[in-house]
């Protein structure tokens, strides 16, 4: 198929994720001050939406916890920079599985609950996204699965449909594809979705532009999208998803580098995306033109 360029680009930045790099880059935010403040700055800077995980103001380590998630969105949303808040559903599907001869018991690192508790910080906090991994992988390290069952999705993504709230597919290879479209079908969610490209991310859809053509020509064709790859190759897929029709992701749970020996911030690799997405001709768009393009509705959390 022809590519269509697109002409207005919204930016998301990936604030903090769930990957081990709180000990790799000082810029990496832990606190629930420190994730407000950098969502904040990569607002300012351009993005749209902002995508937030937390982390033990401490260690650093991937949390769950409500009250931290409660505290970083009540951060951003009172202060004066409009953004579009997208929080991470994806933890609590974690399996990391003994040796080759005694994969049972499992190991430290499993985290497996249950629907409803994958969702709580989602039903109090209600942002106006929430993510929806798309199905299950083997993931970067040896015996770590991401699990992510049909049962499990068709639960979450009712939920986020009955609250409100818009899921972003997080898409890993084309068969993740092929069960959104289905999850659309069936009613559990509503058409146009909204799609993440995730590229490049060990071991789902390698980074090549071959793979990442069969990944959007997967995408129904009136659903709107968004890509990012790791590392090196983010700003490359900057570019590359401008050009194929979509718009763009990055921040520091992809990448923490602006360039070779330099540590990045979020604002800067939004400033830079900005930088890119411009040059090209198209437009950055601001959060409320994102909320109108995807129909998403501001709520205001639950009153504890």
């Amino acid at each position: 198929m022809p590519l269509q360029m697109s002409q207005d680009v919204f930016i998301t930045c990936a604030v903090t994720g769930s990957g081990s790099t709180q000990d790799r880059s000082p810029h990496v935010p832990r606190s629930p001050e420190q994730i407000a403040d950098s969502a904040i700055a990569a607002a300012k800077a351009g993005a749209a939406i902002v995508h937030c995980h937390v982390r033990d103001p401490e260690t650093g380590v991937p949390s769950r916890d409500l009250g931290l998630y409660r505290e970083v969105t009540d951060r951003i949303r009172a202060s004066d920079t409009d953004v579009v808040l997208n929080l991470t559903a994806g933890m609590g599907g974690d399996i990391v599985f003994g040796d080759v001869e005694q994969p049972l018991p499992v190991k430290q690192g499993t985290d497996m609950v249950g629907a409803s508790e994958r969702m709580a910080h989602i039903a109090e906090c209600r942002p106006e996204i929430c993510t929806l991994d798309c199905g299950t992988m083997n993931f970067a390290e040896a015996d770590y699965v991401m699990t992510n069952t049909p049962g499990m999705l068709r639960a979450m993504g009712q939920m986020m449909t009955d609250l409100g709230v818009k899921p972003e597919i997080e898409a890993f290879d084309t068969g993740h594809l092929w069960f959104a479209t289905q999850l659309v079908k069936e009613g559990v969610l509503t058409s146009p979705a909204l799609v993440q490209l995730c590229m490049g991310v060990p071991w789902g859809a390698p980074n090549d532009l071959n793979t990442f053509m069969a990944m959007v020509n997967n995408v129904p064709s009136d659903w709107d999208w968004s890509a990012f790859s790791l590392g090196r190759d983010q700003m490359a897929y900057v570019a590359a998803s401008v050009l194929a029709g979509g718009n763009v992701r990055v921040g520091l749970e992809d990448n923490l580098w602006l360039g070779k020996g330099e540590l990045a911030e979020n604002y800067q690799l939004v400033a830079r995306a900005r930088t890119i997405i411009e040059a090209m001709g198209a437009k950055v768009m601001g959060p409320e033109q994102v909320r109108e393009k995807l129909g998403l509705t501001k709520q205001s959390p639950v009153t504890m």
